[in-house]
């Protein structure tokens, strides 16, 4: 039997792209390129995106068809060559060259108010006036938009550089971007761990982040898939702990220092924060009642020998802000105001001895054996 083009692209009509339905040579995926050598066929499938979710099995589907409708002695396996309209992601480590510093804000255990704090520090640097970028990648508890005021923003697309990049939301200052956007608000995200993975790269490697000077980002509570992909995609700066004084937070915590610190993450600490300290009636603001214990974070500080960070206490009004989408942050003559305006200029402090005594952090390379 002869091959010839027709043949091949009369069997790839019978693909259909899974994201539309439409068949691959309608929709303008097969490249006018079909190279014939004997019994051995090669051509090309153009998608929109280098990371295209279906291609692999638009692939295996083509590969199929030409062997179903053409002849089952051609050789077309291994011989289609994947080919994208837009340019790929830069590579690692370089997803983010205007940004300077990279910080990723933890806590070992959830209920602590590590999403608070990092909104409010966020807040607080950009007060300062730096350039500042927030990503919440609290994949399963997105909250950032809500306190930023922002829960209802759509990010758009803007086509760059032949890129489609994602514009980030910016509010008080803060460009953020976070997988609340993209979920409705009612619903449950329910995502294996590479799912959250490649959603959270691309919002890294395919949003327009722009110059930053502090890239401050959101992680879950514990240890996971997510703060293991963090590591082997960004150079983090350094990581800035959160937790509450209670000993059961503290055995969390140091699960959290464990795994920034560990041989194969290596991660520096930068500090840490110690949220929920005592707690202030606005009625009698020189009271102080310490409800989770008393100054737990800072021993664990001085035991491990970091800094603490800052020390902010519950006051009603933190609550109140962050519902409010008006972080505490920007009220800088309050109590509040002026515990994140300092925990700022501590981290800004952190940030520049980590720079001046150690080397820029590499990306992590873990290998499965």
């Amino acid at each position: 039997m002869a091959i010839y083009p027709q043949l091949i692209i009369d069997a790839l009509k019978h693909v259909r792209y899974p994201g539309t339905g439409q068949d691959i040579v309608s929709a303008g995926m097969v490249e006018d390129d079909i190279r014939i050598e004997g019994m051995k066929v090669s051509f090309s499938l153009i998608t929109e995106k280098p990371n295209d979710p279906f291609i692999k099995s638009v692939v295996k589907m083509a590969e199929q068809a030409i062997l179903m409708h053409g002849d089952k002695d051609i050789e077309i396996k291994g011989n289609i060559t994947v080919k994208s309209k837009q340019p790929p992601r830069p590579a690692l480590p370089d997803l983010l060259p205007g940004v300077k510093n990279i910080i990723a804000v933890a806590s070992g255990k959830g209920g602590v108010g590590k999403s608070t704090v990092c909104t409010n520090l966020a807040v607080a640097l950009a007060q300062k006036g730096y350039r500042v970028g927030l990503l919440d990648a609290d994949i399963f508890g997105p909250s950032v938009p809500k306190m930023l005021g922002v829960e209802d923003a759509a990010p758009i697309l803007e086509k760059i550089n032949g890129r489609d990049m994602i514009i980030p939301i910016e509010n008080h200052g803060v460009k953020m971007l976070s997988i609340g956007f993209f979920v409705k608000k009612e619903d449950a995200v329910v995502w294996r761990g590479a799912m959250a993975g490649n959603a959270l790269k691309q919002l890294i490697g395919d949003a327009e982040w722009g110059e930053i000077d502090y890239f401050l980002i959101d992680l879950p509570p514990g240890t996971s898939d997510i703060h293991l992909t963090l590591v082997q995609t960004l150079p983090i700066t350094g990581a800035v702990i959160v937790s509450t004084p209670q000993e059961v937070a503290l055995a969390d915590a140091r699960k959290g220092i464990s795994m920034f610190t560990g041989d194969k993450v290596n991660v520096p600490i930068l500090g840490l924060v110690e949220n929920m300290s005592w707690f202030t009636p606005a009625e009698l603001p020189e009271n102080r009642y310490y409800l989770f214990g008393k100054e737990g974070c800072k021993r664990l500080a001085a035991e491990k020998g970091y800094a603490l960070l800052g020390q902010i206490p519950i006051v009603q009004s933190i609550r109140e802000a962050g519902d409010d989408g008006q972080p505490v942050a920007l009220q800088q003559d309050s109590i509040t105001g002026m515990a994140f305006a300092e925990l700022a200029g501590n981290l800004l402090a952190a940030v520049d001895k980590r720079n001046r005594e150690l080397p820029r952090t590499g990306i992590v390379e873990i290998s499965h054996k």
